[in-house]
């Protein structure tokens, strides 16, 4: 067996009942850090991330989803049929072991099944339950299926992005699961604080609605301070300029001048110092409010130069600046390397793949990919006996 994690969360057990991303991806931060996490899946199949491509092939001919291992690392699998009343009890009292139940099913379908918080609240009061779910528990949307496209557009999300006047875009990383997973992680670990302290768990209702309309604090207090809705800019921003992606005679790269002292520090990059102290652009509110007219000037000395040979200037004056990778780019990035971002992973049919790491780094603690992404079902009988008999 691969050695156990002695992560900060080493000794915290879940059970995750999580399908596709957002329960998974919190079930995955909470195994990163060293949680014991049992994936519960149904027998037929098993959490449907398991057939999405790319299917990576083993030497035996065997298959396996390189965006399942993604999400599912450091965990452990158990197939239990929750229409089966031998199964269900035995959930049930792995629930009695646990201190945390993670689960993105539709509202109301664990709870008919006998499995809901109040259901494991009775085999177990210190048990920390956290929902996933699209639209909360309860009200009038809480019924409605919801996907990561569907919450970023009724989030309010979509109208901010892309090009305005353009038709509408998503995010291309699937903020809406990822985002309520984050949020779920958190809240999970401060009621086990208080679990600890107090012997009483808790039910978490963590919805993507939610959990994106949290991460747009900017764009709600915009609304709530002028009256008005949000507008998508691009790469621009609504309260700064220039801060967006400029094409130069090559290439994309983008430039975020965050202060006067950038401002200043751009105009004499692009040989026009008379430009910071003019009163259209003098201030940041000012360039902010005069941007269309300010990006009208600089379009055309940008296109001049090549990406690379304005971003060697940028960064020789201090000018934040960056280049618009593509994810092989990133990936082979020096300072991802230094970060220790990429990881060996060795999938159970054999194969040999990479991952991510846990992106965080903390003192005493170094992560590490300490259990392969779980076959379905392969931990039955281990899971069985560490929790319910050792």
């Amino acid at each position: 067996m691969i050695a156990e994690s002695n992560g900060p969360l080493a000794g915290i057990r879940v059970l995750e009942l999580g399908q596709i991303a957002a329960g998974p991806f919190a079930g995955s931060l909470l195994a990163d850090l060293g949680a014991d996490v049992v994936k519960v899946e149904r027998p037929d199949g098993g959490d449907g991330m398991r057939n999405w491509p790319p299917l990576t092939e083993g030497d035996d001919g065997e298959l396996f989803s390189e965006n399942f291992a993604s999400v599912n690392r450091n965990k452990r699998s158990i197939a239990l049929d929750l229409k089966d009343a031998g199964d269900v009890a035995r959930l049930k009292r792995l629930a009695g072991a646990a201190d945390v139940l993670v689960e993105n099913y539709r509202p109301g379908v664990l709870p008919r099944l006998g499995l809901g918080y109040e259901d494991l609240r009775a085999v177990n009061p210190r048990l920390v339950y956290c929902s996933i779910s699209g639209y909360g528990q309860t009200g009038p949307h809480a019924a409605k299926g919801a996907f990561d496209v569907t919450v970023q557009a009724v989030s309010g999300l979509m109208s901010v992005t892309g090009e305005d006047g353009g038709a509408p875009v998503k995010c291309g990383v699937p903020v809406g699961d990822f985002c309520a997973g984050l949020y779920a992680a958190y809240t999970i670990l401060a009621q086990l604080m208080r679990a600890r302290d107090t012997g009483e768990g808790a039910h978490i209702d963590c919805s993507m609605l939610g959990s994106l309309i949290g991460v747009a604090a900017l764009q709600t207090s915009e609304y709530f301070g002028t009256g008005r809705a949000p507008r998508p800019l691009g790469s621009a921003h609504p309260r700064n300029a220039p801060y967006q992606a400029f094409r130069a005679s090559d290439d994309w790269f983008v430039i975020a001048a965050g202060n006067d002292r950038m401002w200043a520090s751009v105009c004499e990059a692009v040989g026009l110092s008379e430009l910071a102290p003019d009163e259209r652009f003098a201030t940041q509110r000012d360039r902010a409010l005069n941007q269309v007219e300010l990006v009208a000037i600089l379009e055309p000395l940008f296109a001049k130069r090549t990406a690379a040979e304005w971003l060697a200037e940028m960064d020789r004056r201090g000018v934040a600046c960056a280049p618009i990778n593509d994810y092989p780019e990133i990936l082979a990035d020096e300072q991802v390397a230094h970060m220790g971002l990429v990881r060996p992973l060795t999938l159970p049919n054999g194969a040999e793949t990479k991952t991510t790491a846990f992106p965080v780094a903390m003192t005493g603690y170094d992560f590490s990919v300490h259990r392969q992404p779980p076959k379905l079902g392969a931990d039955n009988d281990e899971v069985l006996a560490d929790w319910l008999e050792g």
